[in-house]
């Protein structure tokens, strides 16, 4: 019997989080600034490949985070302890939603944490399912999801002319609920799935070597499999049922809509990246290494920073439109680089990053 070491922070977790920030990054700038199809050929296929992945690893860590951190109440069915747990929940998913509701109201509208906090607010009501429990209540969201998607309109509240970036009615009730629940940037159907299948993969014992060679055996058959299933449903039903737009619409692994395929192709590649950065840091722990894990402790701090500080470097500068996509990639990086440099200053003299340890005050 394998002894589970649960007391030790996962590192890797934290490794994935700054590889998935980095990715968010590149798909952040290059929208803002215009940049997406502004370049060459694989400068954006490699754009369109960490388009929809990077948002879906981090979702998925916060999943996996609060089984880790739920872990006692969940095994001792302790209701006193859940009734805790869920405390701690809801309160951080108040904090991240008011966050992300004052970054979308002053302009960042691609935000996640708002649909963040309400993945947290969700989940904390599940914490103490089994994983039977948990398999089903997915496949039920995902089905549903998809049929959502066949029975209504997903550009509906989008503006015609501008479909990524502004929704016409997002501060009405009925436009709010669409957009949260239905066809916003990260809507709860089915986004919420990618925070579910995380709690299950914290369920497991990560320190565990034979299980974690399945889980990545496992992602990577996943990924192959689902983007060759939806490469041949495309061809398939275009030859003879669809046209082209309504086949990529059911059937392909981007993040618009987030179809059934694109939540399994995603989910298989966010573990396999997860799975694959916990056996890099305990493979290869440097100074590198070791400043990438801080990085991605600090990962609210800087998801927050790239709206006010990334962003508004790009405004005085006045690079903010029109921008190629090796401009927008580069200056990601460069970003990411600074990040990583703050993070490892900052951690030399505290704890914790400045929105983490709000985060951790207000939900004490």
């Amino acid at each position: 019997m394998t002894n589970r070491n649960d007391d030790r922070r996962i590192e890797g977790l934290d490794f994935a989080r700054a590889l998935a920030m980095l990715g968010m990054f590149i798909v952040n700038f290059g929208v803002i600034t215009g940049s997406t199809t502004n370049g060459s050929t694989r400068l954006i296929a490699l754009q369109n490949m960490f388009e929809g992945r990077a948002s879906a690893v981090f979702v998925m860590l916060a999943g996996i985070g609060t089984a880790l951190m739920t872990r006692q109440a969940r095994e001792s069915k302790d209701p006193m302890l859940l009734r805790q747990n869920r405390l701690i929940l809801w309160k951080r998913s108040l904090l991240l939603f008011m966050i992300g509701i004052v970054l979308y109201a002053i302009g960042w509208t691609g935000d996640i944490l708002h649909y963040y906090g309400v993945y947290m607010f969700v989940a904390a009501w599940l914490i103490a399912q089994s994983k039977k429990r948990m398999m089903f209540i997915i496949g039920v969201i995902l089905i549903l999801s998809q049929w959502l998607q066949i029975q209504f309109n997903y550009l509906a509240g989008w503006h015609p002319t501008y479909v990524l970036l502004e929704y016409l009615d997002f501060w009405t009730p009925v436009g709010f609920i669409r957009n949260l629940l239905f066809n916003g940037y990260h809507p709860l159907f089915p986004w919420i799935c990618f925070f579910l299948i995380g709690m299950l993969i914290g369920t497991l014992d990560l320190t565990n070597r034979t299980l974690r060679k399945i889980l990545l055996v496992t992602g990577l058959l996943l990924v192959i499999l689902t983007e060759a299933c939806s490469t041949v449903f495309i061809k398939m039903t275009t030859i003879h049922l669809l046209d082209v737009e309504s086949a990529l619409y059911l059937f392909d692994t981007g993040p618009i809509p987030p179809n059934m395929m694109y939540v399994l192709s995603n989910s298989a590649s966010a573990i396999v990246l997860i799975v694959g950065s916990i056996y890099l840091v305990e493979t290869y722990k440097n100074k590198v290494i070791q400043s990438l894990i801080l990085t991605g402790q600090m990962s609210l701090t800087h998801y927050v920073g790239h709206v006010f500080i990334g962003i508004g470097i790009l405004i005085v500068c006045q690079k903010l439109e029109n921008q190629t996509l090796a401009f927008s990639m580069l200056y990601a990086c460069c970003y990411f680089l600074g990040c990583v440099f703050v993070s490892v200053w900052w951690r030399a003299k505290h704890h914790r990053g400045p929105l983490e340890f709000i985060m951790r005050k207000w939900s004490s």
